[in-house]
């Protein structure tokens, strides 16, 4: 990270509140935190703590009503994304931020084969070719250590092993060449010899690729192996 980098995103004073028949629950409370480029911020606490309310806060993610962002800034790239419209909101998220979730059978559509839902961000965004698509999306299964990617762009889903759809997750984050990835509890859902399989390749695309993450877990071993510290 160069010296005097400005911050990815810089985030002041964010609150959000969930109006309820029971009155107003205050869910985040002035969460301020800054990323420069190539940085890591893990976001530690137990299930209901707000870990996922606050990511979502930031990219317009929570259904309103019920939820409602009552304060705060969100500068990404130069632009508070509290205050930019719905679309230009979708062409960030789409674009310049990628997300692995915790569980991606439910980010993975289960009636395409995996190829087309890579291929297609490209095709539609990008504005590549049928065939350039499919190229790259082979590329990018290849990155994430998908073994025989150019047969298994064919292949649904469910054909795949839990840590093989999570790493298809990530080439999906990727497709758009993100400057941002938010990781949301992405490796929660493994077995533990499969954690750590996810989170090298994590860190090696964080450190190879120059990204700037934010990392969500409940588990502070799993944050403290993210961070690249022995």
């Amino acid at each position: 990270m160069p010296d005097g980098a400005l911050p990815v995103l810089d985030v002041r004073d964010l609150k959000t509140v969930f109006r309820t028949r029971g009155g107003e629950v205050h869910a985040v409370n002035d969460v301020s935190f800054s990323l420069k480029p190539g940085e890591l911020l893990g976001v530690v606490g137990e299930s209901g703590s707000g870990k996922s309310v606050t990511m979502m806060s930031l990219l317009g993610l929570l259904p309103s009503p019920p939820a409602e962002v009552r304060n705060g800034e969100v500068k990404f790239d130069g632009k508070d994304l509290l205050q930019v419209s719905p679309e230009q909101l979708r062409s960030v998220r789409g674009g310049k931020i990628g997300f692995v979730f915790q569980d991606p059978m439910t980010s993975l559509n289960p009636v395409f084969p995996v190829g087309y839902q890579i291929a297609e961000p490209l095709r539609k965004h990008m504005g590549m070719s049928k065939r350039d698509a499919a190229i790259r999306a082979k590329e990018l299964l290849e990155l994430v250590g998908i073994p025989d990617a150019d047969q298994r762009l064919l292949d649904y889903p469910h054909q795949f092993s839990g840590g093989q759809r999570q790493r298809i997750s990530i080439a999906r984050a990727l497709v758009s060449g993100p400057q941002f990835i938010v990781a949301d509890e992405s490796v929660a859902a493994l077995d533990v010899s499969i954690q750590a399989d996810v989170l090298n390749l994590l860190k090696a695309i964080q450190v190879d690729m120059g990204l700037t993450f934010l990392f969500i877990s409940h588990d502070l071993n799993v944050v403290r192996a993210m961070s690249h510290q022995v």
